[in-house]
């Protein structure tokens, strides 16, 4: 982005008395919330410039590229802006923590009508529906290593057994494929691939892969042919 398009695109934003506009960042991969904050003109310029998210510390009255004293840095990946050019997202990948904390993100606190949870024995991050299923995966797994006797889940018993997780994998593939073979309609297509998610989700758990990894690998497919994508694996 070249410094005049970097200026049109800075002053077309909608500023407020205090020359601010809120600045949300966004893990890419995930889909997380990482931290909010506030930037200034220079801050957001900077931002499109360098590829780093900065913002502008109301408390301190300066700028701030986050990372720049922990090598805590969001190296942002594109900066979205809402309807009425007062708030922007920078979407991008945290290197390291983005919560002063330690926390992976800023927003770890539950709050509902009972009032506010945080998750005992750590946080309990604001996550989409996969992550919140890849982290029931990972208490499972964490639960087996602990367990003695009882009756284990079905999560546990697959993580005990990949030779049964891979076994699942290939049924569930192959029932997926079937909704569309034997016309079963769109619902059913829903049913199986929901079912196919989950126990390969599993199968990853198992061989320590997560779902931050493959969306990361998808994201580096993008732009890229399929065919001459394949033709670069290695054998």
């Amino acid at each position: 982005m070249d410094r005049q398009a970097v200026e049109e695109a800075v002053e077309g934003m909608k500023w407020d008395a205090d020359g601010l506009v809120c600045a949300i960042a966004q893990h890419v991969d995930t889909g997380a919330v990482l931290m909010q904050a506030f930037t200034d003109r220079a801050g957001l310029a900077e931002t499109l410039e360098t590829g780093l998210a900065t913002f502008y510390s109301r408390s301190r009255q300066e700028r701030w590229c986050k990372g720049e004293t922990s090598g805590n840095f969001i190296k942002v990946n594109s900066v979205h802006v809402d309807c009425d050019k007062d708030s922007v997202i920078y979407l991008g990948v945290p290197i390291g923590p983005a919560c002063h904390t330690g926390a992976e993100t800023c927003y770890f606190n539950l709050l509902d009508k009972q009032g506010m949870k945080v998750k005992e024995g750590g946080v309990q991050k604001a996550s989409s529906t996969t992550f919140q299923l890849e982290e029931t995966i990972q208490e499972r797994k964490r639960k087996a290593a602990e367990q003695n006797g009882g009756k284990p889940s079905w999560t546990a018993k697959l993580l005990a057994d990949p030779k049964l997780a891979c076994k699942k994998v290939r049924e569930e593939a192959d029932e997926l494929c079937r909704t569309w073979e034997e016309q079963e309609g769109q619902q059913r297509a829903v049913s199986e691939m929901a079912d196919l998610l989950y126990h390969a989700m599993t199968l990853l758990a198992i061989q320590g892969v997560q779902m931050e990894e493959v969306n990361a690998e998808l994201r580096r497919r993008f732009g890229v042919s399929g065919v001459e994508e394949k033709a670069t694996r290695s054998k």
